[in-house]
């Protein structure tokens, strides 16, 4: 049997150095998920830094439709808060809503597995903690999403939150240490380690 595509995609937290390493996988959680699953599948990484929903949306066809994956793992929606705050470009929870959705149908219409990973935010600083209003709404459209569409949940934000100390998980609040990765693989593969092991069936 062929192995089944397995794509993940997102921002610099899935991208993590890919394009610096020969495997396309980068240094990661994407990297050690495929590492503990082994060849079962095809590992495609299509991380981008500082991607948020409109811009996976301008790449969406080319990066992620035309592989024509079995499996689909979206972790996005920092960025859509960060720009809020740094770039005075702020993103209404009903516009995250609706770029996710044109995200998600067409992957739902060919019968794609879908992981929605939570985007997560351990603020280590009091303005970190001043965009929870922007990000947990955003959080919780993601959740809602995974019902709407049937994908597997993957609660980083409310898991990470709940590891310890924030600085030791993600030292600049967003993007995992070593610590963080390895607690992000690991919950990655709880969640959704099933559903790649599925692909497989006759």
């Amino acid at each position: 049997m062929t192995a089944p595509t397995v794509l993940f995609i997102g921002d610099s937290i899935t991208d993590s150095g890919r394009h610096d390493d020969p495997d396309g996988l980068g240094d990661g959680y994407v990297r050690r998920v495929a590492e503990a699953v082994g060849p079962k599948a095809r590992w495609l990484n299509r991380g981008i830094t500082s991607n948020s929903t409109r811009d996976l949306l301008a790449r969406w066809d080319t990066d992620v439709l035309a592989e024509r994956p079995a499996l689909v793992s979206v972790l996005v929606g920092i960025n859509d808060t960060w720009r809020r705050y740094h770039r005075a470009d702020p993103m209404a929870t009903e516009e995250f809503d609706a770029n996710y959705r044109a995200l998600l149908d067409p992957l739902a219409a060919n019968g794609t597995r879908l992981v929605l990973v939570e985007p997560f935010l351990l603020p280590v600083d009091a303005e970190q903690r001043s965009w929870r209003s922007d990000l947990d709404p955003k959080i919780e459209v993601v959740r809602a999403l995974a019902h709407d569409y049937g994908a597997v949940l993957v609660p980083a934000d409310s898991a990470l939150n709940a590891a310890g100390d924030a600085a030791t998980v993600a030292p600049d609040g967003f993007h995992p240490g070593e610590h963080g990765t390895a607690l992000l693989a690991a919950l990655w593969l709880r969640h959704a380690g099933p559903a790649v092991t599925a692909l497989q069936r006759p």
